[in-house]
């Protein structure tokens, strides 16, 4: 297992390098600059020359990518050209808040889309299996900006049930049981895709697995089929399922981005939003990397629980 895993770290090296590569041409390719933003009309060409070599713009790109390489290879992944904080602490203030969104998300995601996934399959095709695939695919199809702004006005501005956005409730204790108010619309619109998602695997894996000769074995000696479903099948339907997590994680970054913004939700999303709006290059590269880097990860550790959870699965 040691192995395997210094493998995947050296393989992921040049991934890395590759996405950093692509990400940077494009967005350095990008019409318009972060002088844009910035520049007084006063400013003669001279100061505009100026404040652009202070930013690091002068110069060919495959220098400007070199050098924004080698300060990352030493820890540091410069400063944003908006706000001029080190980008390591912008990304740092708003990891946990995404975090705890997306780990949110995903055991709503995962506590909708078992058992609707494992009874949609014992029961094929009958009227339960069909609302729950069609549950599905609205859930995968509707936008999540659309039903961030539907459960904000139902919620929110009708019900007054729930905060329509931030994290925490400005003048006010601000203890555990506000920040839950604060993270259960964000979390269930992103949660309610991610079911989506799930519910079809779910399904899938569980009808495959159903069809198995050791099943009929087992239904045989007259175990019940309570036990049939919840001890032998469902352990076993469940080990692709673990899989497709690891590239959920994309999914509920991805999803992240405008669940943030539309419930002001201060984690990386909303950060990144920013970047692009201001066309702010070096944080969007740290973003970047950040991103990529926890996709990397996840699928490490998916890999390796997946190995601990069937015992067959030897890395080697």
């Amino acid at each position: 297992m040691g192995n395997y895993i210094l493998r995947r770290i050296l393989i992921s090296i040049p991934v890395l390098v590759g996405v950093t590569i692509i990400s940077f041409v494009i967005i350095n390719m990008a019409p318009g600059s972060p002088l844009d933003k910035m520049v007084d009309p006063n400013l003669t060409a001279a100061d505009i020359a100026a404040r652009k070599a202070a930013l690091g713009l002068n110069g060919p790109l495959y220098a400007r990518y070199l050098a924004w390489l080698g300060n990352v290879l030493h820890g540091n992944l410069g400063y944003s050209m908006t706000s001029f904080q080190p980008v390591s602490e912008l990304i740092g203030q708003r990891i946990l808040p995404t975090f705890v969104l997306m780990g949110a998300a995903l055991l709503i995601g995962f506590v909708i889309a078992i058992p609707l996934g494992v009874l949609s399959a014992t029961k094929q095709y009958s009227k339960l299996d069909y609302i729950s695939t069609t549950g599905s695919l609205i859930g995968i199809s509707v936008p999540t900006f659309f039903l961030g702004l539907v459960f904000i006005y139902i919620f929110s501005l009708k019900l007054k049930l729930l905060p329509s956005g931030g994290m925490i409730t400005l003048g006010q204790d601000n203890g555990f049981v506000d920040r839950l108010r604060h993270l259960i619309l964000p979390a269930v619109v992103l949660g309610v895709n991610e079911a989506g998602t799930l519910v079809r695997y779910v399904r899938s894996s569980m009808l495959e697995v159903l069809n198995q000769d050791y099943l009929r074995t087992a239904r045989s000696k007259g175990l019940k089929e309570s036990i049939v479903i919840n001890k032998h099948a469902f352990k076993n339907a469940i080990l692709p399922v673990i899989t497709i997590t690891g590239v959920e994680i994309v999914t509920l970054l991805g999803g992240a981005v405008v669940t943030e913004q539309i419930f002001q939700w201060p984690g990386i999303g909303q950060l990144t939003i920013a970047s692009v709006m201001s066309r702010d290059y070096t944080t969007l590269m740290g973003l970047i990397l950040f991103g990529s880097v926890v996709v990397i990860v996840a699928n490490l550790l998916i890999d390796v629980i997946y190995s601990i959870v069937d015992p067959r699965i030897r890395y080697n």
